[in-house]
């Protein structure tokens, strides 16, 4: 099999590669940094490919996709993304544009392109990486939240049309909690709760990818807040996560 992972030079994405090595997989990484991913590529026990993408760039995106075309793609993990902590009139909209090119528009882009390619050989498999934020309201990281409730809902509205097809084609998106990796330093807070392993979750979602989840939650306490949260009102979250919200402030 052969995959195509993106945001692949550190934390989640790295620990896909990772599993995904010691199952023979050929890899395509995707990352800004080429350091990095030359790093990746002399360690890993597998055929890796490397391409140097920003893919808060639509044209690079596309760009990308054609560079790819043709390599039969057999797994899609759109895990490239990035958050930002602050009151929403405060935040820069430039980095908040960003944000939303690279969660949700690159996302769209190739989830859309490589479905393409999957539905015509009746295969694939599709792991769209949102996060747990994707469930609620988050004021203090407000666009993040809205980026990855976009990936969770799009996620599940192609899976059921990919079911209603009968294309053999499965799509899943994982949404984990809090993950001990670069994330927090990049959206400037600190975590009030024990993240999970990295390592754990990339294994935990592949696997889970495999089997054909459509919303994969990994850890119990994770779990046991989505299905407390279908209990409680929009309003009533808004003010939960506003307050869990503002501890994370460095």
């Amino acid at each position: 099999m052969k995959a195509l992972i993106t945001g692949a030079s550190s934390g989640i994405g790295l620990d896909m590669a990772r599993y995904l090595a010691t199952k023979k997989c050929e890899l395509i990484l995707v990352a800004r940094s080429k350091e990095k991913l030359e790093e990746i590529q002399e360690s890993l026990p597998t055929k890796v490919t490397i391409i140097v993408a920003d893919l808060s760039n639509e044209q690079k995106v596309k760009e990308l996709y054609v560079l790819i075309k043709k390599e039969n793609i057999d797994i899609l993990i759109n895990n490239a993304g990035f958050g930002l902590f602050g009151d929403f009139t405060d935040t820069d909209l430039s980095k908040e544009l960003e944000m939303i090119d690279v969660n949700i528009r690159a996302v769209h882009v190739l989830t859309k392109f490589v479905l393409r390619d999957m539905e015509k050989k009746q295969s694939g498999y599709i792991l769209n990486v949102a996060s747990s934020a994707g469930f609620v309201p988050g004021p203090l990281m407000a666009t993040y939240y809205a980026t990855k409730a976009y990936v969770y809902r799009l996620t599940e509205a192609i899976a059921e049309e990919q079911r209603v097809k009968k294309t053999g084609v499965k799509i899943s998106c994982l949404c984990p909690g809090p993950v001990a990796t670069n994330f927090q330093n990049v959206a400037d807070v600190k975590f009030t709760v024990k993240p999970l392993s990295s390592s754990y979750v990339a294994k935990y979602a592949i696997d889970e990818m495999f089997k054909g989840k459509i919303c994969i939650v990994p850890g119990f306490k994770m779990k046991l807040a989505k299905f407390c949260e279908r209990f409680a009102s929009d309003r009533f979250m808004a003010k939960l996560a506003y307050n869990f919200q503002k501890k994370k402030a460095k």
